[in-house]
């Protein structure tokens, strides 16, 4: 039974007032403080003198403060605020609808659209948004929409036209419209002092609530990195990614100084993919996650308190693409990282699209599309007939979709479609859920080291006997995977 996480509520007044007084990073994005004085909403960290209680008013979100008639601070700037992942992760009506919203890239999806794709009538589905959020999904998508248009602004020589197209509006004219509503200025009133010149990357800052394990990630990512696709070392990560005609690449890094974000410098022709790329990012690099409440679930456990507690901030690293992700779980089934890693780079070398002008040395090639891996002889690259079978029928049935990565999929749901396709078991459509869509109660119980790790007697458990000792880990059973793979690596370097 698919186990459904709860919409938390805005934290205590008393949580908030305290949070905000203290500034404390670890609440940013939780919720949002609007003073009635001003007109304006600002994030618990805003440095600017706290105004008086008596002024103050507590949102859950930003669209709410906004709907309430209040403006954007332009000094803490919500936009750089992480969001509140637990919102958006799980399989509650809600969380699944936020899902859809962030991955309604052309804006244009109505309420009648959401509420078929989650089988529910349009009124069910705002009357739930208001009670839990305070406001409908699509002032919900405005709002984001809208922020991640004032980052551009703000930190970027965009073009004006190029940023409304970047962050969802149909039509200049439209985002000028919703902008000044909400903003109380025109967009080219913040273009006074843009940080990068045209021609440029786009620096654009990436928020996250700490602790934040960026090495642990890095170290992750580094041993699973494709040559030619992808390049990490312990302090950055850089990718290029397609069309092959017009391919755009990135770098993330830590942000220089104590601020609780990663520098994302990124070069993309095609302004509309922006947001995608951002979105992807987020996941990638679990942005939005909420480490205190995850730690504080974990405390008391026997097995997994002293993980959490030596590494607080440990993440769980997404992937950037489902497909690709899905290719790398069958060959990764039953052989090590580095054995899946020396078949993937074998594959992208045969069947990669490769870039004609790579904008940085080294980086030259795009993972194969599904189309290109439906019919070739994968034995070739050294798979067995058994699982080149496997990654065949796969590719297929995403090029024809009957298997998808739709990010409002329940996990139960998800798994049951992938453990239909011959070659992929219940580990395969766990660890895709647990990579691709970044799901945090994914488990693939199977795994031979989270059985060993979740041991206290040195004898690995069975499927079955970790499945009910991690019951008690749910909702957050994928972050549980991350902490006994890291603390096994951990035990094994000491």
């Amino acid at each position: 039974m698919t186990n459904a996480q709860p919409i938390p509520e805005i934290p205590d007044t008393a949580i908030c007032e305290a949070a905000r007084l203290s500034r404390d990073a670890r609440f940013d994005g939780l919720f949002f403080t609007a003073v009635t004085s001003t007109g304006i909403y600002c994030r618990p960290v805003c440095p600017a003198p706290s105004p008086k209680p008596s002024n103050v008013r507590y949102y859950a979100n930003a669209a709410a403060a906004e709907a309430a008639g209040f403006r954007p601070c332009l000094r803490c700037r919500p936009e750089l605020s992480p969001a509140d992942g637990a919102w958006r992760r799980g399989d509650t009506l809600v969380a699944r609808a936020l899902k859809l919203l962030e991955n309604d890239l052309s804006g244009e999806s109505s309420l009648d659209d959401l509420s078929s794709r989650l089988a529910v009538g349009s009124r069910q589905l705002r009357r739930l948004f208001v009670e839990r959020l305070g406001v409908s999904p699509i002032d919900v998508r405005t709002t984001q929409r809208l922020l991640f248009a004032k980052q551009l602004l703000t930190e970027t020589a965009m073009p004006v036209t190029e940023v409304a197209m970047a962050s969802g509006f149909g039509s200049l004219r439209r985002f000028n419209a919703a902008f000044a509503k909400a903003n109380r200025i025109a967009p080219r009133e913040l273009r006074r002092r843009p940080r990068s010149a045209a021609g440029e990357p786009l620096v654009l800052r990436l928020g996250y609530r700490p602790p934040y394990d960026l090495s642990a990630l890095l170290q992750f990512l580094s041993g699973r990195a494709l040559p030619g696709i992808e390049r990490v070392d312990e302090r950055s990560y850089s990718r290029v990614f397609g069309p092959a005609d017009r391919p755009g690449w990135l770098r993330i890094t830590a942000w220089p100084g104590n601020e609780p974000a990663l520098k994302l410098e990124l070069h993309c022709p095609d302004a509309t993919r922006i947001l995608d790329v951002v979105s992807r990012l987020r996941r990638l690099f679990d942005l939005d996650a909420d480490p205190a409440s995850i730690a504080a679930h974990f405390d008391s456990d026997p097995v997994l308190g002293p993980l959490v507690r030596r590494r607080p901030g440990l993440r769980l690293p997404g992937g950037w693409d489902g497909f690709e992700i899905a290719v790398r779980a069958i060959l990764g089934q039953q052989v090590s990282v580095a054995a899946a890693r020396t078949l993937a780079t074998r594959l992208v070398d045969r069947y990669g699209a490769q870039l004609a002008d790579p904008a940085i040395p080294g980086l030259d090639r795009l993972f194969p599309e599904p189309a290109a891996l439906a019919d070739v002889d994968l034995r070739t690259i050294g798979l067995t007939t058994s699982r080149a079978a496997t990654v065949n029928g796969m590719a297929a049935a995403v090029r024809d979709g009957r298997v998808d990565f739709r990010a409002d999929r329940t996990l139960d749901d998800l798994v049951a479609h992938w453990t239909a396709l011959p070659g992929i078991g219940d580990w395969t459509a766990q660890y895709l859920a647990m990579r691709a869509l970044g799901h945090p109660d994914a488990f693939p119980a199977a795994d031979l080291i989270l059985r060993r790790a979740a041991s206290t007697d040195g004898i690995p458990l069975s499927t079955k006997a970790l499945t009910t000792l991690a019951e008690g880990w749910r909702p957050w059973r994928a972050y549980a995977v991350m902490h006994l793979w890291r603390g096994s690596l951990d035990g094994a370097n000491a």
